[in-house]
């Protein structure tokens, strides 16, 4: 193997846009990042069902079923 080939490792500072920071190991001593356990919708609860096209009710339509929405 070749010696000195590999990065140094170090204590990083992760930041999100929500505001959560933690630490971690990385190459690099700070990353900012988008999205974050404590803001991504999966692991908040609060996922939603997106509909952007209509297809839902495109199928319910189609179908001749009744919408589930109020």
């Amino acid at each position: 193997m070749q010696a000195d080939i590999h990065p140094d490792f170090m204590t990083c500072q992760v930041t999100c846009v929500c505001g959560n920071q933690f630490s971690t190991l990385s190459s690099v001593p700070e990353l900012r990042i988008d999205i974050c356990n404590a803001c991504h919708p999966f692991f908040t609860g609060k996922q939603k069902l997106m509909d952007t096209e209509g297809r839902v009710d495109r199928f319910l339509k189609k179908y001749g079923m009744q919408s589930t929405e109020a």
